[in-house]
């Protein structure tokens, strides 16, 4: 029977990791299931299953021969009588915008950095984004049993490059590479850790008095004492209405690969971080968590079971109480969308949920229908913010290498375009004879190509194509911008119009001296 949407809703928390490739996300994503003793989601509740390895989050066979994560995956787990629901995204930049769909569908994040790199340039982007987006960020030092930077620089420049101020809840009692345990700023208590074997299992952790660590511990204590006591005096400490307001980042430390400090971050998530809220429709207002069933699509994702071929759209409940075999509309079409097949998803795993409430995911099988940004709702009509696209930045032509697979290779541009593996844009005179593929990044083609050979069967030469820039333009515009040589003008997957330049100097020329045309920049925001 349903439970009362608002007592669920508060016991929910919905967050996202991010961080740069190599940080240890996924890592620590591993270790978040450890310690929570979940490894398969099922109705809003997750069973342990004994004698059988975490499931990982990295299931796609691409990811798994480039050890890199390239599709965000969802994870439900329960932890201190709340229940996870944990999205892990891709830390590589040319897959920024696949995070960036994700950061839409959560209500905090946790920023790994690597305590010997910190913030790196290549990941700048998503930090900025969560910063823009106003949402929660707590910060995880991690890798602090390998020698490091300074923790009080990693502090300086979380402040510089992202513009949170860092308020350290825990703070490492000896150098970077000879980590000896935590101190928890809050309580003024020390957390001495055992390392594990390989942290295969979930290491003990021993409180010791401020009396018996001084005299243990040494100079290392007495330099960590020193440290937070600088900490105190510049009133470094960790404040809730600040956090909430994306303007201060909680710090915790550790090394997720040893299991040190993982705890303090779950409970953190737990203590600190908010449960969901109303979402805000098109018009500004809130959607009220005990409204009718509501939803949003955040992900679609295709032939994620290779024996069934079937196509999922993840969708982030905003409202009410979600009931399997429950009959949505979709916004954009008006058209029923029948919920019989609704899973929660396990990595490449997934289970038949029968119940969600706000701040779940849930995966809707077969939604062949539904696109990335559709709203869904039960009775009361509602439309959530679009999804926006980040600007692309490099460009490419496609073809199939054999001619006798170019149905399955439409079949495939049309599947990977729905999901945002790259946008595809078709001249509307010609359609897919000559489709040009558009990315943030290099990486990107490499999936689409690979899924292409894959899933569809239809191996592709990826080329190169000469464009320096992209603006949206309009059908008044148009006409003028394809009388212009090194200009084509496209159509996006949404029907937008799309003008390309292969010289970034005419794209100027133009803007400066023919105001009257539509040439907008794509704007993520």
């Amino acid at each position: 029977m349903p439970a009362d949407p608002l007592r669920e809703a508060s016991r929910r928390r919905t967050f996202a990791i991010i961080s740069h490739p190599d940080a240890g996300k996924t890592t620590l994503t591993e270790k978040f299931l450890l310690y929570a003793g979940a490894l398969v989601g099922e109705a809003g509740a997750v069973k342990a299953r004994t004698g059988r390895r975490a499931a990982t989050s990295d299931w796609m066979e691409m990811e798994q021969k480039r050890g890199i994560s390239i599709s965000s995956t969802a994870l439900q787990f329960p932890y201190r009588e709340h229940v996870f629901n944990l999205l892990d995204t891709p830390g590589h930049r040319d897959f920024s915008e696949d995070t960036y769909r994700v950061l839409a569908a959560v209500d905090a994040v946790v920023m790994v950095l690597d305590a010997a790199k910190g913030i790196e340039p290549q990941t700048l982007k998503l930090f900025e984004v969560c910063r823009a987006r106003s949402l929660p960020v707590i910060t995880f030092l991690n890798k602090y049993d390998r020698p490091g930077r300074d923790p009080l620089e990693l502090l300086d420049e979380i402040e510089a490059q992202i513009g949170l101020r860092p308020t350290p809840a825990t703070w490492p009692v000896g150098i970077s590479g000879d980590f000896r345990g935590v101190i928890d700023r809050r309580t003024g208590g020390f957390t001495r850790f055992t390392r594990t074997a390989r942290g295969g299992a979930i290491a003990p952790e021993e409180d010791v008095e401020a009396d018996r660590a001084a005299a243990e511990e040494g100079a290392a204590w007495e330099r960590a004492t020193d440290e937070t006591g600088l900490l105190d005096a510049i009133g470094a400490d960790v404040d809730l209405p600040s956090f909430l307001a994306g303007e201060s980042t909680p710090v915790f430390v550790g090394s997720a690969l040893t299991n040190f400090g993982v705890r303090h971050v779950l409970d953190a998530m737990v203590d600190l971080a908010p449960a969901p809220g109303p979402r805000l429709d098109t018009a500004g207002e809130g959607r009220p968590l005990g409204a009718d069933c509501a939803a949003f699509v955040f992900k679609v994702q295709a032939n994620m079971d290779r024996s069934h071929r079937d196509r999922i759209a993840f969708v982030r409940i905003c409202s009410g109480t979600f009931e399997r075999g429950m009959v949505l509309t979709c916004e954009r079409t008006g058209r029923p969308f029948a919920t019989k097949y609704a899973s929660t998803v396990f990595g490449a795993e997934r289970s038949t949920v029968d119940l969600a409430y706000p701040g779940d995911i849930v995966g809707l099988v077969n939604a062949s229908d539904l696109h990335l940004g559709d709203s869904l709702y039960a009775e009361t009509p509602v439309r959530f913010p679009p999804i926006p696209r980040f600007a692309p930045e490099v460009f490419a032509s496609a073809r199939p290498l054999d001619t006798g697979t170019t149905k399955q290779f439409r079949r495939g541009l049309a599947q990977l375009d729905e999901e945002g593996v790259v946008q595809v844009l078709r001249d509307p005179d010609t359609g897919d004879s000559a489709p040009i593929l558009a990315a943030v990044g290099q990486l990107q083609f490499d999936v689409f190509a690979d899924r292409l050979a894959l899933e569809f069967n239809s191996p592709i030469e990826v080329l190169s194509a000469p464009y320096e820039a992209i603006r949206l333009t309009d059908p008044t515009s148009a006409p003028r911008l394809r009388a212009i040589g090194g200009i084509r003008v496209l159509e996006r997957g949404d029907g937008e119009l799309v003008a390309l330049f292969e010289s970034r100097y005419r794209l100027q020329r133009l803007e400066n001296d023919e105001a009257g045309l539509r040439l907008d920049p794509i704007v993520a925001g």
